[in-house]
């Protein structure tokens, strides 16, 4: 089986979720089942129907989430120095518009773009690992290719 790379904050995040939806999500859905099997023909009733669709996708979140969790390798990156690794937060400058970016890279369950968690295998990440502050690193998207220069990394 694969491992799969998480954050001590990612690894925490997928328990806390776990957590919460097996104690309030999961008795939740299970009693609006019941409330709404107590209304009569479940062929008509849209309560039941959609309960039993948020139950579905409840039970395969959990399933999912412990999958991650017993395949999941914690990595802690405040032990690493030196160029960009998993775990690295790297603040970034685009050579063309001069905007600053900082992301951290995760692995991809944890990956989030709009909270600067870059899954390390995008195409960003990849040209990332292995430079240090100082490089420059050409990227190529759907819009062309980028330029970017690294300002820092830091670790933890």
């Amino acid at each position: 089986m694969e491992k799969v790379p998480l954050t001590r904050a990612g690894h925490d995040s997928l328990s806390q979720e776990l957590k919460k939806l097996k104690s309030q999500e999961r008795p939740a859905i299970i009693k609006a089942i019941a409330e709404a099997r107590e209304l009569g023909d479940l062929s008509e009733n849209a309560e039941y129907h959609s309960a039993r669709e948020k139950q579905g996708f409840i039970e395969g979140r959990v399933k999912e989430i412990e999958s991650l969790l017993g395949r999941a390798e914690v990595i802690d990156p405040s032990k690493f120095t030196g160029s960009v690794k998993f775990g690295a937060t790297v603040v970034i400058v685009d050579e063309d518009t001069d905007e600053e970016k900082t992301y951290q890279i995760v692995g991809e369950p944890e990956a989030d773009l709009e909270q600067g968690r870059l899954n390390m295998k995008s195409p960003l990440a990849r040209a990332l690992i292995g430079k240090d502050e100082g490089d420059s690193i050409d990227v190529r998207t759907p819009g062309g290719t980028r330029s970017y220069e690294i300002l820092s990394v830091k670790f933890g």
